[in-house]
Order: C-alpha cells, then structure tokens, then sequence
C-alpha cells in the first residue's frame, strides 16, 4: 500500500489528488462492500466517531466496529483523536486518502507545467502555521531550551533535539529554502531581542526554556507558574499532570501584534515529543480545534503503542 498523486483532469490540464494505491486486491475488496463505501464516504467529509456513525448511516454500532476495524486494517481510514462522551473516550476516525485505487505500474506521462506542486504544498500547510510561511518560504525562528543549567531553576533541556524534526517537517511545506539559521537557544533569543520581531516556534516548557516562561501567563492552558513540573491547568480548572502530557498553543505575540507564536511543550520532554509529533502528524485536524479566530490551546497525550520504548501515538485530550 503505498500513496502516489493524479496530475491530471482528464484533459491534460495539471491537478493534483492524493491516491491511495492498493497493492493487494483483496484489500480492495473491503471498500467494494456496500456498507464499508458509505463509511468511508460519510469520514472523508468530517471526523466522527464509531456511534455517531451508526447514527448516520442507521446502522447497528456493532457492525460500524466490525467494519471500522476492516478499514482500519487495511489503511482505508486512520484513528485522528479522540473525544470525551458522556464520560468516557470515544476514538475518531477520518480517512486516510481522497481516493483509493490498483494501479498497474509504468506509462506515465510527464507534466511541462509543474505549478501544481506548488500550489500542492501550499494546500498543504495547516491553517495553525500559515503566518510562519511568507514568499513561499518559512518565515520564523525556533528557540529551543540550553542544554546547559541555566534560567532560575539551574535546569538543562532534554528536548532542543525536537526541532530536528520539526524542521524537516516544515521544509516538507515550503517551496524554497530559507536563508539564515532558524533555531536559537532561548538564552541566546532573549538575549539578542528577537522574541518580538519573528514569529516564534518555542520547543519545551517554561522550566527549561525561558522564552516559554515568558509567555507562560498569556496561554490559556498553561503549566502551573508555582511548580512548572506540576502539570497543566485549562481555564476550568482541569489539571494536566502525566509525563506524556504535552501542550499545544498559539497566541498573538504580546510585544508585537503582527507576529505568532506556536508553543509546543511538555510536562516532562516525553511530553514535548508528544507535541512535536501531533503537529508533524496531525496538523490539519490539530489546526480546526482553534478556540477563536487563529487562536489555539489543547493538550495531547503521546503513546508507545508497540512497546518499542518509543512514542508513537497521539491523542488529542483537551
């Protein structure tokens, strides 16, 4: 199973749609079922839960699971988040592709206008980083925590290796290559004045790095200013405390109304890491949870879901 582009309308004009290439027949199969088509078209339209799929469709909620399962199996559909119902954790679904298909290899043709893969990446971009791109190139600064003591706690940041791929990530989005160097120590940010004149990326909490610190008061879910380590606390009071908790926000700069800043934090680094992946992997489902406007705060929570000591799954908590 692999994802390939059509760069056609039919009529040779350049379009592009991602595809979703079936290698095993059987696979295709599945979506062939009555009942699994209508699932898949009724996901590919918004994210929703198993029981309000069944809802929809007026179908059992035991035989949306089977089918969920079925789709899931085959890369058909993917888990985007989750949400909380009447109590408990209810996981949403979404599709994976716009289209799905078999494909016999060779005979393509090749494309003089290549307009379509900028306008691809464009599309691309999720409306949480759409400041951090101007002229077709990114357009910020990173500033990750000093891995040496410093701040008022003395404390060193684990976390500074997270901007590695973040960055990759965000060069997969812009089209041309962005002069000058992107990352800082926050030490270093504060000092040279640049924490209100760029849009701002800042990678760790506010015990490790300072500039988070700085802005810590403006979120509105934020890390506990007594005991940054203690967890965070939405506006209604509901604490964050596990060390996979992570912090996803973005706010106005308070110095500079013309300018972002994107805070993805942790209560512990496993916490950060969470953050870092929710974004690279979940970034346009991350950006419609904005509060208002271009606004945005929500808590993730990163998994080891196949015990390798490593998270590679992410919820959406808050």
């Amino acid at each position: 199973m692999r994802k390939k582009t059509i760069i056609s309308d039919g009529n040779g004009n350049p379009l592009s749609k991602k595809i979703l290439i079936f290698e095993n027949i059987n696979d295709m199969k599945i979506l062939s079922n009555n009942i699994a088509w209508k699932i898949v078209e009724l996901l590919s339209s918004s994210a929703m839960y198993p029981a309000q799929i069944a809802k929809e469709l007026k179908l059992y909620d035991q035989t949306v699971y089977y089918y969920i399962r079925k789709l899931a199996r085959i890369g058909a559909i993917e888990q985007v988040g989750t949400c909380l119902i009447r109590g408990g954790t209810a996981r949403l679904y979404s599709t994976s592709s716009p289209s799905f298909g078999l494909e016999i290899e060779g005979n393509e043709e090749k494309l003089e206008s290549s307009n379509y893969i900028k306008d691809e990446k464009r599309k691309n971009i999720p409306s949480i980083l759409k400041e951090f791109y101007e002229n077709n190139s990114f357009s910020g600064l990173i500033v990750v925590g000093a891995p040496d003591p410093h701040g008022p706690y003395k404390s060193s940041s684990r976390d500074g290796h997270y901007a590695v791929h973040l960055s990759f990530y965000l060069g997969t989005l812009a089209e041309s290559y962005t002069s000058g160097f992107i990352v800082k120590l926050d030490v270093d940010a504060k000092a040279e004045k640049d924490i209100d004149n760029r849009n701002l990326i800042l990678i760790g909490g506010p015990g490790t790095n300072i500039v988070t610190s700085e802005f810590n008061r403006y979120l509105q879910i934020k890390f506990n200013e007594d005991n940054y380590w203690s967890g965070l606390t939405d506006q209604s009071g509901r604490i964050f405390n596990m060390d996979n908790h992570g912090l996803i926000a973005k706010i106005n700069n308070p110095y500079n109304k013309d300018k972002k800043i994107l805070i993805l934090a942790g209560v512990r680094s496993i916490g950060t890491k969470a953050s870092v992946i929710a974004l690279t992997d979940y970034g346009n489902q991350i950006s419609n949870n904005s509060l208002s406007g271009d606004q945005l705060a929500l808590v993730v929570q990163g998994f080891d879901m196949n015990a390798d000591g490593k998270i590679d799954h992410v919820d959406i908590v808050s």
